[in-house]
């Protein structure tokens, strides 16, 4: 964003540059901060904080002077702001003040200012929910759908996608991300490229294999691919590397096309499924299962662990108590 403060973009190419961020975690800062910029100088000015002209705010010309400035009260209200005129879940301002703390945190330690003013802000508590997933008799629906449409061209292409995300539980970003030089030789593994940049093997099964090979039969069949899109895995209609919201919508048509739109299931949820039928179906260690989605914390991985209601059910009717319902019968 050439419109952020010099500042901003500093940082920006220093979380680029040193600390090795994603390009997908930087745009995030970016946003997070364009937005603060544009409230700080509205706030300070006695400008709106909504409508057009907020919207369009200059910020470019804020110095580093002018974030030395910033008070822990002003980010407190910034927050205010972002809960009652955004409408930001505890989710999206935990997000919010990451991008805050990591930003002060840097100019710390550039020695713009002594103290970080978001240092001291408790994160929103998050809500903990189990994950959303396919049971397996509909993951194997949204595949079969997806294998038997012959009118579509891209049939090969998105039954493969949906393979390796309901086998392997890869993310968005990893899955976009593959070339043909990241399949190991025989097709045993491939390389994904998580999160913080970090690179994962994933080993293949036989159903991903097929999918692969059976894709790549028809992947570039004239050569139209040029340049760096030549080496992508998964190509679009215009022969270039697939881009993560095509691939979101063409998961939200086929989820449609199963006849499980009504789940209201992102890409993220077929990740969810993997996992959930790695442990509950096939009875793959925790341990094991964090390695395999490249979780930094077992605490993340937990959450496929969960237990199913029906489990529950069944669990209450073997309590030898179940049967007795505690009241008198009456004499006959």
């Amino acid at each position: 964003m050439t419109e952020l403060p010099g500042i901003v973009q500093d940082f920006s190419h220093h979380q680029l540059v040193v600390q090795n961020r994603s390009a997908r975690t930087i745009a995030q800062y970016q946003n997070d901060l364009h937005l603060f910029c544009r409230f700080l100088r509205a706030t300070r000015e006695g400008l709106p904080t909504e409508g057009e002209d907020f919207d369009n705010m200059e910020v470019k010309t804020l110095t580093a002077d002018d974030f030395a400035k910033v008070t822990t009260s002003e980010l407190l209200a910034f927050f205010s702001f972002t809960v009652g005129g955004r409408e930001n879940n505890a989710r999206t301002r935990a997000r919010k003040l990451s991008a805050l703390r990591t930003f002060f945190g840097y100019l710390k330690k550039q020695h713009y200012i002594e103290v970080n003013p978001a240092e001291g802000i408790d994160s929103p508590k998050l809500r903990a929910s189990l994950p959303k997933y396919l049971t397996l008799e509909e993951a194997q629906t949204l595949l079969k759908t997806a294998k038997n449409d012959t009118s579509d061209r891209f049939r090969q292409r998105d039954f493969c996608i949906l393979t390796l995300f309901l086998n392997c539980g890869m993310r968005l970003s990893e899955l976009c991300g593959i070339s043909l030089s990241d399949i190991d030789r025989d097709f045993r593994s491939l390389r994904v490229l998580g999160k913080g940049a970090k690179e994962r093997i994933v080993y293949l099964n036989p159903a991903c294999v097929e999918a692969i090979r059976a894709y790549l039969l028809v992947r570039d069949p004239n050569g139209e691919a040029k340049g760096p899109d030549r080496n992508a895995l998964f190509l679009s209609g215009q022969h270039k590397r697939i881009n993560q919201r095509s691939v979101q919508h063409m998961v939200e048509k086929k989820l449609n096309e199963a006849g499980l739109g009504y789940r209201k299931l992102s890409v993220h949820k077929l990740r969810h499924t993997a996992a959930t039928l790695m442990y509950r179906e096939g009875g793959v260690d925790v341990l094991m299962l964090k390695e395999i989605l490249g979780h930094e914390q077992l605490s993340t991985t937990q959450i496929y662990t969960h237990v199913r209601n029906e489990d529950m059910e069944k669990a209450m009717r073997k309590n030898p108590l179940s049967g007795v319902d505690g009241g008198e019968k009456d004499d006959e």
